[in-house]
């Protein structure tokens, strides 16, 4: 089995974060790589930001398609491109934050999602709406870090771990979904801290895809997540023609 988990950014040293957390859940016999776009923001924290970052993430996926690769995970809490990588590949595309709701929503009534930035709640939360997932969705908060400060400010940790024990007081949960695949390291330390299942998305979707592969499902090829016909592009995207 062949997993393909794509950075959606260009940051690598968020990539070798990333790694570490996918390769501490794949399972033996297990291939699996990560992989950084090679074009896009070096974070994604808007919907600018987000939008710009799908060609690369898709240059990714159609790599992988030729390298044979079963299976991807796209490793950005927004899911930028989902659909667009699901019509693209042959085996299960799943995203981290779809994952990780999914996931917490096994463990109990409800879940908080404590993410970076607040001008990406909205996002969180039309995602939960998408995925089905407002029920079970008590909270969302921003804990103001921006991505790639988790990584360099001394402080990150207690924050984020701070953010997270409030979420769970003010929204009466029981569990937490971290908003963001810089955070993924944190997990461990937090579920210890406030007590409660905490869920890192990268982790959940690894498994996740894991999984579908294992039962030797993948998508239809029919109706809506076909194949895209095929047609040309120009300027920027002419590569992405066929």
């Amino acid at each position: 089995m062949h997993i393909r988990v794509v950075n959606p950014n260009t940051t690598r040293a968020m990539t070798e974060l990333i790694e570490q957390c996918a390769l501490a859940v794949a399972g033996r016999g297990t291939l699996l790589d990560v992989v950084t776009s090679e074009h896009g923001p070096a974070s994604i924290e808007s919907h600018y930001d987000e939008a710009m970052s799908v060609p690369g993430l898709l240059a990714a996926i159609r790599q992988g398609e030729a390298d044979g690769v079963d299976g991807y995970v796209i490793a950005c809490f927004g899911d930028p491109g989902l659909d667009a990588a699901r019509e693209l590949a042959r085996g299960p595309v799943i995203g981290i934050a779809e994952a990780a709701m999914h996931t917490a929503s096994h463990l109990g009534r409800g879940f908080s999602v404590v993410t970076t930035l607040g001008r990406t709640i909205g996002r969180a939360a039309d995602l939960a709406e998408h995925y089905g997932m407002r029920r079970f969705c008590r909270g969302i908060h921003a804990c103001e870090i921006p991505v790639l400060a988790l990584d360099t400010d001394p402080d990150a940790r207690k924050i984020v771990t701070e953010a997270c024990r409030t979420a769970v007081a003010q929204d009466a949960s029981d569990a937490v979904v971290l908003g963001c695949a810089g955070m993924a390291d944190l997990c461990a330390h937090i579920r210890d801290e406030i007590g409660v299942p905490v869920i890192d998305g990268v982790a959940a979707a690894t498994l996740t895809v894991q999984s579908l592969v294992t039962m030797g499902l993948r998508k239809s090829g029919g109706g809506e997540f076909a194949t895209p016909p095929p047609k040309t592009y120009t300027g920027l995207l002419e590569s992405f023609g066929s």
